[in-house]
């Protein structure tokens, strides 16, 4: 706060105390029999006889309004109000905030540290970890990827083994400590225009296993071995290092339908997942990846509870 801001801010607390002395001193000055018998009225009568007076507050009240100026001005000079003069305690918002985080870090520490540094796939063998775990999945992960797991279009599905960048303890750890960012170009003017988007897609579909025109799928061979077998591989598997799916399962992030699959090839995919190690810190992740290592080796037809 600038200067200019502090001295205004300063008038106007005080000349808010001033005034309400002022007020109090002025309604309390006409007191006794002179104020009893002489009491000015409002002019309101009724029923003949019953008339609204304008008298002093009562003594106690007037006493009380007096204490609380009392306790307003001890308040300033203690707690910092009066524009930049930050009162005699030293007290403040961020040290009162500070401390209180350092109060919770240190319970959370002491219910978290025994699983500091521990592999994550160990530490799933402790329920009240996974606990830990669920917890803060639906606090941090299931926004994207449903309270389930069971993911979205565009959110991998966390229950099955189907990894776009591993699935090893130390792969999941790594994903949710560092984020990942999957990027896939436009690749229609590469391949040929909509006549190469739509090869490629057909081929891309038998690939999988889907019914495809032959003579289509064909043309787009050459095509993705070209350009797509880059990141995909020849054999269309995929690369862990990359997080470039393999097209030849029946898992699909985004669909597996031409149109869904032809949209992908002409206008590329961009896939963020943020980085949670600086938010919740490398325990915590350890944790979190103990849960989702967890629910991804239940048996497939078991659901993953949602806390």
């Amino acid at each position: 706060m600038t200067t200019g801001w502090s001295l205004f801010v300063i008038f106007l607390v005080a000349l808010n105390i001033a005034g309400c002395a002022w007020l109090l001193w002025w309604t309390s000055k006409r007191r006794g029999d002179e104020a009893r018998n002489n009491a000015e009225t409002t002019g309101h009568v009724w029923d003949g006889d019953l008339t609204e007076y304008n008298k002093p507050l009562p003594r106690w009240w007037i006493i009380l309004f007096w204490l609380t100026i009392v306790f307003s001005i001890g308040y300033l000079a203690w707690y910092p109000g009066m524009g930049n003069f930050a009162g005699t305690s030293g007290w403040t918002s961020a040290k009162e905030h500070d401390a209180d985080k350092s109060e919770a870090d240190a319970r959370l520490a002491d219910a978290f540290g025994r699983f500091d540094a521990m592999p994550i796939d160990d530490i799933a063998r402790h329920d009240d970890a996974l606990a830990f775990g669920a917890r803060l999945f639906q606090n941090h992960c299931a926004q994207c990827h449903g309270s389930d797991a069971r993911g979205a279009k565009g959110f991998p599905n966390l229950t099955d083994g189907d990894w776009l960048w591993g699935g090893s303890p130390d792969q999941i750890l790594a994903s949710i400590v560092q984020g990942r960012q999957a990027a896939m170009p436009p690749l229609a003017a590469a391949i040929g225009g909509d006549v190469g988007v739509t090869e490629v897609a057909t081929y891309v579909q038998s690939l999988a296993g889907i019914k495809a025109d032959p003579a289509l799928a064909e043309a787009g061979k050459a095509k993705f071995a070209g350009v797509c077998a880059a990141c995909h591989g020849v054999d269309g598997k995929g690369n862990a290092i990359l997080g470039a799916p393999n097209l030849t399962d029946d898992t699909w992030l985004y669909g597996g339908d031409f149109a869904t699959i032809s949209e992908g090839i002409r206008n590329g995919r961009n896939g963020m997942m943020p980085a949670h190690g600086p938010i919740i810190g490398d325990t915590r992740s350890r944790l979190v990846g103990a849960y989702v290592w967890s629910i991804s080796h239940r048996d497939a037809d078991e659901p993953p509870d949602a806390p």
